[in-house]
């Protein structure tokens, strides 16, 4: 299949790197930080204890589902305050946890391929999650980032999509989103008007009841391999919106 990309918009948990071994990370970096720092809150909260309680306010707080880092910020506050640790601890404590977060290893293809596409069309970072591109060091790879903290409303809803493609100065269908998550990524693009590629990495088969994506890759290399060869649009680029 061959269509025009003026843009594209990229998910990046699952999609450049692995989100597991980070989970893996910040349980045991904050919980490490914690045996230093808080004791009490660690006896109180091992890792175990410290995901259900993640888990609790995740459900009790729908609201703040496309705010992450307001999630994980209400956890440590009841961790600290149930163990009666110093209420100043919950800043310190979050930022351990977010240094531990923006500790990614790329799959082997992804700098490479995300450079390659980057020299082709603007790149925007779409995503659910808050890891952080600047402290990732790949920040100089992307027009922008947009969170669904920073827009209100996280993925699959409509809005963030088409603020991306607003922001990039692009029409919905000339703007191809990429990412694994066959109903946030693909399935909320295609319904929001742009163009959907998913990136499969595991070979999974493609079970969503409604959708198809327009591409299917294994890789992010086969994508730019794909922008090289077939994809290249003669027109010029969208004018980002100032």
């Amino acid at each position: 299949m061959s269509f025009p990309v003026r843009a594209i918009t990229l998910d990046l948990d699952d999609t450049l790197w692995p989100f597991a071994p980070i989970a893996e990370r910040i349980d045991r970096v904050l919980h490490e930080w914690l045996l230093e720092h808080s004791p009490a809150t660690a006896a109180m909260y091992p890792v175990e204890a410290m995901r259900r309680l993640r888990e609790r306010v995740f459900h009790d707080n729908p609201h703040l589902h496309h705010d992450l880092s307001a999630l994980r910020r209400l956890a440590l506050r009841e961790a600290l305050e149930t163990s009666g640790a110093d209420p100043a601890l919950l800043e310190p404590a979050y930022e351990a946890f977010y240094a531990a977060r923006n500790q990614v290893q790329c799959y082997p293809d992804t700098l490479d391929a995300l450079a390659r596409i980057a020299a082709r069309v603007p790149v925007a970072a779409v995503t659910n999650g808050n890891a952080d591109l600047r402290r990732i060091g790949l920040a100089h790879l992307f027009a922008f980032q947009l969170g669904a903290r920073e827009h209100g409303a996280a993925k699959p809803a409509a809005s963030i999509f088409h603020a991306a493609c607003a922001r990039l100065g692009c029409d919905h269908d000339q703007v191809l989103h990429v990412g694994d998550h066959p109903e946030m990524d693909v399935a909320g693009a295609a319904r929001a008007g742009l163009r959907s590629c998913w990136i499969n990495r595991t070979g999974a088969r493609w079970e969503h009841p409604e959708l198809r994506p327009d591409l299917e890759f294994s890789t992010l290399t086969a994508l730019a391999d794909w922008l090289e060869t077939r994809a290249v649009p003669a027109a010029p680029q969208c004018e980002p919106a100032l």
